[in-house]
């Protein structure tokens, strides 16, 4: 019976551990998306502004860091923190996998959002969305258009003059908000701020800023390159 108590308060407290390793890895990445929109938005100043502003990040901190050193900071930053993350959801979900072996006859889903139901799958499909864009924006630099990837600005242009470019963005962008919905308020409730009615409300507001801004702000440039207002 102690032995089982023991165990059991051991694997409590582990599971608080992943979740506030869960919050925490999530808040760096919220925070890294603002910076990131914020310099998306620069495409609205036109061509040089945001061509210096990505110039400008490459040789932020010289001499004291190497060029290009400030980016490769915050490269390794995000990439732990996103090992962490994945790394601990995957954890808590075969935990409660384990603990609950034989699934419900009949799903209930009263009183869960539709984005706490699509965390699982949603942060499946931004992981394989980021991966991605990655690979079109920063290692790769594809140009689907065939122009040049050289030129930041004309880089992002091209991408968001073809339509269906924009659509795999803008439907990325509607799981980042249904993410960033639910993984707000479960941060702030993992952090112990949402011990009230009160508190639990002004949470799920917060969630519902922190998406609207962010996945709002990101769909701003791809919708107006688009539409020709830049170009």
């Amino acid at each position: 019976m102690a032995t089982t108590l023991v165990n059991g308060a051991r694997a409590t407290r582990s599971t608080i551990a992943l979740k506030l390793l869960m919050a925490v890895s999530g808040i760096v990445f919220i925070g890294y998306v603002l910076v990131h929109m914020y310099g998306n938005l620069k495409a609205f100043a036109g061509h040089d502004a945001f061509n210096d502003y990505a110039h400008h990040l490459r040789e932020f901190g010289e001499p004291m860091l190497p060029h290009t050193g400030l980016l490769w900071i915050i490269r390794v930053g995000l990439i732990v923190s996103l090992v962490v993350h994945v790394a601990c959801a995957v954890a808590l979900w075969r935990r409660a996998a384990k603990a609950r072996p034989v699934k419900y006859a009949v799903k209930k889903n009263r009183g869960s959002s539709f984005s706490s139901r699509t965390m699982r799958w949603g942060g499946l499909a931004l992981l394989v969305f980021v991966i991605w864009h990655l690979l079109h924006f920063t290692i790769g630099k594809v140009n689907p258009a065939g122009g040049e990837t050289d030129d930041p600005y004309r880089l992002l242009v091209d991408s968001f003059d073809l339509w269906w470019m924009t659509l795999i963005y803008l439907v990325a962008m509607v799981a980042l908000g249904l993410h960033l919905h639910h993984g707000t308020f479960s941060a702030l409730q993992t952090l112990g701020l949402t011990n009230s009615a009160e508190s639990r409300i002004r949470a799920r507001i917060a969630g519902w800023v922190v998406a609207v801004v962010i996945a709002g702000g990101f769909s701003l440039t791809p919708l107006f390159i688009l539409f020709g207002v830049i170009d």
